[in-house]
């Protein structure tokens, strides 16, 4: 039965961003041939193929694109061929823009570590076999947003630079929102993170978070921790956590240190949401946690897995097929487990393989789980 109408924008961007999307290309091929799920795709840039062809990391016509589609998938920007750019025209502010016009407030990290790659973490096997924590942060306000920001010149002579924390009821509660709805699916417990011990801000998130949490979702587990014992207890003891749910300063230090406990950014999807509208739909973007990888960019040697994966998590989130979303991450397990691997994720005794054989191999594995 074919499924179709599902629109999905293409923005793979700078450096090793095209070589991967091509995989998630050929991923959306295979369910279109065998599993009859069909995908309306359109494709444009972001970034600094943006910069080279419009003069801006976005162009107004890719954001309102981004705005009508059900799903955006988004491979990496940057690199040092625009380095030197003002800092409102490099490549990440296109990003950045993407976020904070399609109102993706809810930013999701998986950070799971696949048995096949225990050993690549720099903590101990028996500390991150089996590890799977969702880490949820909110993406669109709090110090990167806040005013007022910026650096000014004092009557002495020197400079002062201000940033502003600033969250409201109304933002802690629909992040949090989400992460007990995660929670609520998985182990059914629930971290709250801040500094509520030295920040006022933080008091109000673990005031709303709490809140929130006796008024709806009395049956998860809800702890609050400060967000700088969260980061010790991240390589002290991962296992203890489900779901993470943070601002947006500590939610961008404690999921890039979750990241890590996996053995490579390589192998990270992520997710970007934002709220359900009145006919059910919400505005997201997924994208690989790695960044551009310009020294290895065009040699065939990328992971293409983090695309891969966070095309799965665009299935499940954004088209509700989560059997479809369950045969790709499997794929995955199994292509790793049966030695596979990409440099960056190369073990001894393992099969080094380029992108484009990592992303054969996948396609064989899902051939094998249809059969």
């Amino acid at each position: 039965m074919t499924k179709a109408n599902k629109t999905l924008l293409m923005l793979p961007g700078d450096g090793i961003g095209p070589e991967v999307m091509e995989e998630v290309r050929r991923v959306i091929a295979w369910l279109e041939k065998r599993r009859g799920v069909t995908f309306a795709v359109t494709e444009d840039l972001v970034g600094g193929a943006a910069i080279d062809r419009h003069g801006a990391p976005l162009a107004d016509e890719t954001m309102a694109k981004a705005l009508e589609v059900d799903a955006v998938l988004l491979g990496a920007v940057g690199g040092p061929k625009w380095d030197n750019l003002d800092f409102a025209r490099k490549p990440e502010r296109g990003l950045l823009r993407l976020r904070k016009e399609m109102e993706l407030y809810a930013n999701l990290r998986p950070a799971i570590c696949f048995a096949a790659l225990a050993d690549a973490s720099t903590l101990k096997r028996e500390l991150v076999e089996g590890l799977d924590i969702m880490i949820v942060r909110e993406l669109t306000g709090g110090v990167y947003f806040g005013t007022p920001r910026g650096i000014e010149t004092l009557p002495d002579g020197t400079r002062r630079g201000v940033n502003t924390q600033v969250y409201t009821t109304p933002e802690i509660r629909r992040v949090a929102a989400v992460a007990f709805e995660l929670a609520a699916k998985r182990q059914g417990r629930v971290t709250s993170c801040e500094k509520a011990n030295v920040m006022e801000s933080g008091v109000l998130w673990r005031e709303e978070v709490q809140k929130l949490h006796d008024e709806r979702y009395k049956d998860i587990a809800l702890s609050h921790m400060y967000a700088d014992n969260c980061a010790m207890q991240l390589v002290r003891n991962p296992k203890q956590f489900d779901v993470i749910v943070t601002d947006n300063l500590f939610g961008d230090i404690l999921s890039d240190e979750a990241a890590m406990l996996t053995g490579s950014l390589g192998m990270l999807p992520s997710a970007s949401l934002g709220a359900v509208d009145a006919s059910g739909r919400r505005r997201a973007l997924y994208e690989p946690v790695h960044g551009s990888a310009p020294d290895i960019a065009g040699h065939n040697a990328a992971n293409p897995i983090a695309t891969i994966l966070s095309f799965a998590m665009a299935l499940r989130y954004s088209f509700d097929l989560e059997e479809e979303a369950q045969r790709i991450e499997t794929a995955v397990k199994d292509v790793l487990a049966k030695g596979m691997r990409t440099a960056d994720i190369m073990q001894k005794g393992a099969a080094r393989v380029s992108t484009s054989v990592m992303g054969d191999s996948i396609l064989l594995a899902l051939d094998r789980l249809a059969a």
